[in-house]
């Protein structure tokens, strides 16, 4: 623990001194934590704004000198003295006071809590043990019947290909409906909680003057939003750019010591521990949220029943536009965040969430132990977490705008770390496939199959399964003269073709809610995407292997473009 020696000691009384007494305990269940001579969580202090007496002294600093704060500290520490001190030192003093427990926070709360549901391990024994026998059962009787193991293998991986298709398709049929959704029925700011913001940084500098633009445009009163600017204490040139936001804005700038892994979930982690907020919404650096998204889902938050724990908004893209691959990418986004997403609301089972723009309630987000910071899709992870634990995730009908890859490199990048957490996250949920079965039911259960690993699985053999075909179709069936081998290959290559042609359909048919009749055409690219995401998969699960908590970077602010409609 680090001394406190501070100048807010020679901050004026606001009661007068008394002698201290005992320690109390304040708890804070999974963010207690005990100091000496005094205890108090950090979670608590960093709400409250508030420094705990420490060992021989009998000073309380808070920067929150209203009188239900006031009352509140004297409740909780009846003989001691409070002093008043500016928001940032009090934050700054309560960062140094606590960083060695938050660095351990921020990377061990769920495995230690809860560790069968932490990707820290990414296979369990039972796991590898399966694998191994698959493994060697193909094998085995690859090299007895090798011709009738490989037509077999294609049946099913075009079967389950088209499978997934068709459950896209059955997705996109329910999230045709819009849902209702509730609408703040007036502006009253004193009835406006308090909101925390969280952006990760890294290597952004180039971004952070029109990210702070568009926080300073959210409509809401800036005396209720804590933001909170995270950085990385190897990135100087981001923090010094954020440090002058900070003080003109009145923003949080949280300093992420050095630590593995190094992922963005850690660094969330670190920085949620000191969130003052009755709710929470975490951006992007280069995020564009509608001005009214906050109000939206405090609207959503209250009207809503209390098992609602997290809001996703819908994710869109300002530079669609720019070439062909942010079109087939704009696509992308639109089928799932504007279709798929919301028939999964609509059938209350496992929805994962996008990464950004989502808004949780603190107190649940903490219920679950926050992000797993060994997952590099941290996002898809909590919202089945979520689900697991009882929770349920909605869509919010607010769109935030963000900057769509425009090389190929980095969405690649992009992309195969996705897919790379994707497989983590199914492995992680299907250690134990009969509890998961027993708290989201046979629906979620079956949902998460097809969602999460028929996406994984439909990227990996789809080249496959191209392969053969075009084999097939260039060397007809003299392979194989036997009835069984050729109708195998006929049901392969038409389960093949109907699946890419119904992903296509579903292409054309997710920009129509956005009224995006520019891009549409670009649907008819959607099989050379799916060879591009086919590649990604085969590279993230290259990395899964050999590289499981590595974080690609994607760059941002790389983009000409500035309009939001496509």
């Amino acid at each position: 623990m680090k001394p406190h020696g501070s100048p807010l000691a020679a901050c004026p009384a606001l009661v007068p001194p008394k002698l201290v007494s005992t320690a109390r305990v304040v708890d804070l269940g999974l963010y207690s934590l005990m100091c000496p001579a005094e205890s108090a969580g950090w979670s608590s202090c960093a709400a409250r704004l508030f420094l705990p007496p420490t060992a021989g002294r009998s000073i309380i600093v808070t920067a929150d000198t209203s009188e239900e704060n006031l009352c509140w500290l004297r409740a909780a520490y009846p003989n001691a003295r409070i002093v008043g001190a500016g928001k940032r030192e009090v934050l700054a003093q309560l960062e140094q006071r606590f960083d060695t427990e938050l660095a351990v926070v921020a990377v061990d709360a769920l495995a230690s809590t809860n560790p069968g549901l932490s990707a820290r391990s990414v296979l369990t024994r039972s796991q590898a043990v399966s694998l191994l026998l698959l493994a060697t059962a193909v094998a085995f009787t690859f090299a007895l019947w090798p011709s009738s193991t490989c037509r077999a293998l294609a049946f099913v991986a075009s079967t389950a290909f088209l499978v997934g298709a068709l459950f896209r398709c059955a997705l996109a049929w329910i999230g045709g409906q819009l849902l209702p959704l509730s609408v703040l029925g007036a502006d009253d700011n004193g009835t406006l909680p308090s909101y925390t913001i969280l952006v990760p940084l890294y290597r952004e500098a180039n971004v952070l003057p029109r990210l702070a633009a568009a926080l300073l445009a959210l409509d809401y009163p800036l005396d209720k939003l804590d933001i909170k600017l995270i950085v990385e204490s190897d990135d100087p040139e981001t923090a010094t750019i954020a440090e002058r936001l900070a003080q003109d804005f009145g923003f949080h700038l949280v300093r992420v010591p050095e630590g593995a892994p190094r992922t963005k979930p850690r660094a969330c982690n670190y920085a949620f521990a000191l969130a003052r907020g009755e709710f929470t919404v975490i951006y992007d650096a280069e995020d564009r949220p509608e001005p009214d998204q906050l109000r939206k889902a405090v609207a959503r938050f209250r009207s809503g029943p209390r098992e609602i724990a997290c809001l996703q908004a819908r994710l869109s893209f300002y530079n669609a536009n720019e070439n062909w691959l942010t079109r087939l990418f704009a696509l992308d986004y639109a089928l799932w965040f504007d279709v798929l997403l919301p028939a999964l609301e609509t059938l209350r089972v496992p929805m994962p969430l996008g990464g950004t723009s989502n808004h949780f309630r603190t107190s649940a987000l903490r219920t679950v132990g926050a992000w797993d910071p060994y997952n590099v899709t941290e996002d898809a992870d909590l919202g089945i977490r979520m689900a697991q634990s009882g929770m349920r995730v909605a869509m919010l009908d607010s769109t935030t705008f963000e900057e769509a890859p425009t090389t190929l490199a980095a969405w690649l990048k992009q992309r195969s770390r996705w897919l790379k957490g994707y497989m983590q996250t199914w492995l992680v949920h299907m250690r134990d496939p009969l509890a998961l079965k027993r708290r989201t039911g046979w629906l979620g259960f079956l949902s998460l199959q097809f969602f999460l690993g028929g996406t994984v699985i439909a990227a990996l053999v789809n080249p496959l399964l191209w392969l053969m075909f075009l084999w097939t179709a260039r060397f007809g069936w003299s392979t194989d003269v036997s009835a069984t081998g050729r109708a195998l290959m006929t049901i392969t290559s038409f389960g093949l073709l109907s699946g890419n042609a119904l992903l296509t359909w579903l292409a054309i048919i997710a920009p129509t809610r956005r009224e995006w009749s520019g891009i549409t055409p670009y649907a008819f690219a959607v099989t050379f995407y799916w060879a591009l995401i086919s590649l990604a998969a085969w590279r993230g699960l290259w990395q899964l292997a050999t590289r499981p908590f590595y974080w690609e970077k994607t760059a941002h602010g790389l983009s000409r473009f500035e309009q939001i409609v496509p």
